[in-house]
């Protein structure tokens, strides 16, 4: 049931014409903060700067490492040649060979003529002589051939893994510098979408009072629409009375085609006007929006006297930018200098192998502690570091004329500002008094023309008139307005 009522509503939703929002200036202004494209990517790469100062800041701190691998290769790292593997291998052989058994045969003969020993007891310390031989040469043999098996490396798979821990001590303030860098390039973040906060502020201010100018000539067209329409209608009653030519009647048909133009003008312009003020507030283009001030018959205008000029050089986003691009460059020097002082670095971490070489060749894992000082010294570059270095202080200077520059300048828009709020303020003066002289003129050429005293030329230009005073009070005031923007905008205030 309740998704059947959701669906109805959502039906009647469809088919019900939506009504128009009612905007102020505000309301645009914080619709145009929260939904424009660009500010939320300045947004996001204020969020990218502060990742970065957050990783420069890991620099300081130890970093530690793991690292392992395992290789498989066809052959063997062999200590041994096979001359020196043959050797060992018949090294009993060898030795019991060098054994003279004729030597033996002829002491124990001699023993057995002297009467020393019986030819029985020659004949059987020969024999253990025989049998000792052989036993040495098969134990010699064995002995060879377990040194040689105690040489094989078998390296055909090895397995190996290490945890390193590095502590920078002294990196010739780069570490330092660095993250001074990185602070700079968030504040530089945080000023960016200040400007461009202040940017989409300005455009909205523009694209609001562009709109409310336009409606307010838009009623402006209808009201002369319908002057020009009614002395059509009266010169066409006169010359049907035979009072007016139709000469007279062809000019106010000129004047009624003209007004009818400028109000298609004024509706389309209006129309595209509204186009771009929901894109700006991020709505869509096709949505109904009515403004406040649209609906009132007459603006009322505030001047905007009470501002210090000499807040912009603190406020403005540009000349903190340019500021901090300064601070910026001073510290890229320094992370060139570093590289021409000495740095130090502690190290330590435990290394394990499978085989190891700890105690002879163990195929078993083994491992071993290590802890270590690292130390570079530039010695000689041929004046690599010394001319990066000139060319870096070099662009810090850039920088500072780059900033000295946008303060003259901004000193003189600031200034520019003031003069166009001054003018408009006085032509909003002037378009006010001129209102009064327009409205008088043409209640007096209205007059006359029904008194018969004056002809329509006289009362159409009195009608020109009267247009062209309203619109320039209109003009006046959007000015006043305008510029107010204008002049927030180059001190750097919303």
């Amino acid at each position: 049931m309740n998704r059947f009522l959701a669906f109805c509503a959502s039906a009647l939703c469809l088919v019900l014409p939506l009504e128009a929002q009612t905007l102020s200036l505000d309301s645009c202004r914080a619709m145009a903060l929260r939904n424009n494209k660009q500010l939320g990517i300045a947004r996001a790469k204020q969020q990218v700067a502060m990742n970065v100062r957050k990783s420069a800041r890991t620099k300081y701190l130890p970093h530690i490492d793991v690292a392992g691998g395992w290789m498989l290769s066809s052959r063997e790292v062999s200590l041994l040649n096979d001359e020196q593997k043959n050797t060992l291998s018949n090294v009993g052989t060898t030795a019991a060979g060098a054994v003279d058994a004729s030597q033996v045969s002829t002491f124990l003969t001699q023993m057995v003529q002297k009467g020393i020993l019986s030819p029985a007891e020659a004949q059987q310390y020969g024999q253990l002589a025989t049998g000792a031989t052989q036993q040495l040469a098969a134990y010699g043999n064995a002995l060879g051939e377990k040194i040689k098996d105690a040489f094989r490396t078998d390296t055909r798979s090895i397995i190996v893994g290490s945890v390193v821990v590095n502590q920078p001590v002294f990196m010739g303030g780069a570490i330092k510098a660095a993250n001074r860098m990185a602070d700079i390039s968030e504040k530089m973040a945080a000023v960016s979408v200040d400007a461009s906060e202040q940017d989409v502020l300005y455009n909205i201010d523009n694209a609001y009072w562009l709109v409310v100018s336009l409606k307010q000539k838009q009623r402006l067209a209808d009201s002369y629409l319908k002057l020009v329409q009614k002395l059509d209608d009266d010169v066409r009653k006169m010359i049907k009375e035979g009072v007016a030519t139709r000469a007279d009647g062809l000019k106010v048909d000129v004047k009624v085609n003209e007004a009818e133009m400028t109000k298609t003008q004024v509706d389309n312009g209006l129309s595209l006007a509204r186009m771009l003020l929901c894109q700006l507030c991020g709505i869509q283009i096709s949505d109904k929006v009515t403004l406040v001030d649209e609906s009132k018959d007459d603006l009322v205008v505030v001047p905007m006297n009470r501002y210090n000029k000499n807040s912009a050089m603190d406020n403005r986003p540009e000349l903190k930018l340019l500021n901090n691009a300064v601070e910026l460059s001073e510290q890229t020097t320094n992370v060139v200098r570093a590289t021409m002082l000495p740095q130090v670095a502690l190290t330590g971490g435990y290394m394990i192998s499978n085989p190891n070489l700890y105690n002879g060749y163990e195929k078993k894992f083994g491992g071993m502690w290590t802890v270590g000082l690292l130390v570079r010294v530039p010695v000689f570059d041929w004046g690599d570091a010394t001319y990066k270095v000139r060319a870096s202080k070099i662009a810090t200077n850039i920088a500072r004329l780059t900033l000295d520059e946008a303060r003259e300048k901004i000193d003189l828009q600031v200034n520019q500002c003031d003069y166009r709020l001054k003018e408009a303020n006085k032509k909003l003066v002037t378009a006010q008094k001129n209102i009064q002289r327009a409205e008088e003129n043409l209640r007096c050429a209205n007059v006359g023309f029904k008194e018969g005293v004056m002809d329509a030329t006289e009362v159409m230009a009195a009608q020109t008139a009267w247009l062209q005073a309203k619109t320039q009070k209109i003009d006046a005031q959007i000015d006043v307005c305008l510029g107010e923007a204008a002049m927030k905008k180059a001190i750097g205030v919303r």
